[in-house]
């Protein structure tokens, strides 16, 4: 049987947004992990601020997983003055049986998803696990140092990083965003995202390899 990853997160700062922000906020959310999927039952919104999503592709989950932290923190709302951002635990491994939708859903990768996400520190947006303790603990070492970085992220830096996800060219970035592609260059260099995107790569081998 193949491994499948299951994503689990959660908003932060999500109860202090309006009632119609978050409102907004969820239903744009909505449509854009349902658009990444081939079953719409493969990812759900629930508990308001919570949403699960599964994969058959770990490459995949793990580039939805930084996108998803770039969409959240490319999302202030100004006039309130809260920035968002997320936590997310992915869990790698087997599904025993799938239901109508990911929520009714079970199996090794959703018990590695939601035992990591409860126990993931207040500072940690992303967490990876699959049933493969030495590798596990690689990539706990590897994400310690992402995790420093992606929360220093800005809105700017999300921005250009999540259109980079997209397959977008430097060029087309500066377009869509209005800015110079320099501006655009700056960004991914002050993000420092070639290194994550390295960490990010090296898990994905890892976990193909398990």
């Amino acid at each position: 049987m193949k491994n499948y990853a299951v994503l689990t997160g959660d908003i932060i700062n999500f109860t202090q947004l309006s009632n119609n922000t978050r409102q907004s906020l969820i239903e744009e959310t909505r449509r854009l992990i349902k658009s990444w999927v081939k079953i719409p039952g493969d990812a759900e919104i629930f508990r308001g601020d919570s949403y699960q999503l599964i994969f058959n592709d770990i490459e995949k989950a793990l580039k939805r997983s930084i996108q998803l932290i770039c969409w959240f923190k490319k999302y202030p709302d100004h006039e309130e003055g809260w920035l968002l951002s997320t936590r997310i635990s992915v869990g790698i491994g087997k599904v025993a049986y799938k239901g109508k939708s990911v929520l009714d859903s079970d199996g090794e990768a959703f018990h590695q998803s939601g035992r990591s996400f409860d126990k993931m520190n207040k500072d940690d947006l992303l967490t990876i696990s699959s049933d493969n303790k030495e590798i596990n603990e690689q990539i706990a070492i590897i994400l310690i140092f992402i995790n420093l970085i992606i929360s220093q992220w800005t809105v700017g830096q999300a921005e250009v990083i999540y259109l980079y996800e997209e397959g977008y060219t430097q060029q087309k970035m500066a377009e869509k965003l209005g800015i110079r592609q320099g501006a655009v260059n700056n960004r991914l260099r002050v993000a420092k995202w070639k290194e994550v995107e390295k960490g990010i790569n090296y898990i994905s081998s890892l976990l193909k390899q398990s």
